[in-house]
């Protein structure tokens, strides 16, 4: 018996009887105020949460962001508002490394972690999601109703995930932030510098 064959038969007697996955039919946690826990969480993590009403309304909470007034390179996947490149028009990805400012779809946030789940439906290059110094995350409300557009936590976040319509998915919250053994704290090293979520009801 060959070596190989010797350490795959110690392998194999080794192995452990499988256990079945813990049931996801529990009492999760749920909170007096879904919105309002969502936007509290993000403001803990350095992001901000802001309503609007319309596209008018989101035009005019970005001009007060000096992170997207100061941007030379803007993408825009929100229909109504243009962006500085057009998205559709780059072939190559690695064109995108200088944006500065992308507002992006998201469906839906999570008020337990604060994160907003991100597809690839109206995104051409999936690296826009992770590769700008700054991002904004657009969610339009069902009935103008915010609500409906937070659930309380992750179990309920994976119920409401729609696999058969895209092939790419992510929850994003924000920004990034990373320290080393010194604990100096970097912010944007693996990720946006800034993250702003606006729900348009």
């Amino acid at each position: 018996m060959s070596s190989k064959d010797q350490i795959l038969k110690s392998v194999r007697n080794q192995l452990v009887p499988s256990a079945d996955l813990p049931s996801l039919d529990q009492d999760w946690i749920q909170y007096d105020d879904a919105v309002a826990h969502f936007g509290d969480v993000l403001q803990a993590v350095g992001g901000t949460a802001i309503a609007v009403e319309g596209i008018d309304g989101l035009t005019e909470e970005l001009a007060k962001i000096p992170a997207y007034t100061a941007a030379k390179k803007t993408v825009s996947c929100i229909d109504g508002l243009v962006g500085t490149v057009d998205l559709d028009r780059v072939e190559d990805p690695h064109e995108l490394e200088d944006i500065d400012y992308a507002v992006l779809p998201g469906e839906f946030a999570v008020a337990e972690n604060a994160a907003v789940w991100v597809t690839d439906t109206k995104l051409r290059h999936r690296v826009i999601a992770f590769i700008p110094q700054h991002i904004c995350l657009v969610i339009h409300c069902p009935d103008g109703n915010v609500e409906k557009a937070v659930v309380h936590n992750m179990a309920e976040a994976y119920q409401r995930l729609t696999w058969s319509r895209n092939e790419f998915g992510c929850f994003i919250s924000g920004p990034s932030k990373t320290a080393d053994i010194e604990q100096s704290l970097v912010i944007g090293a693996h990720g946006a510098r800034s993250l702003h979520v606006f729900f348009v009801i």
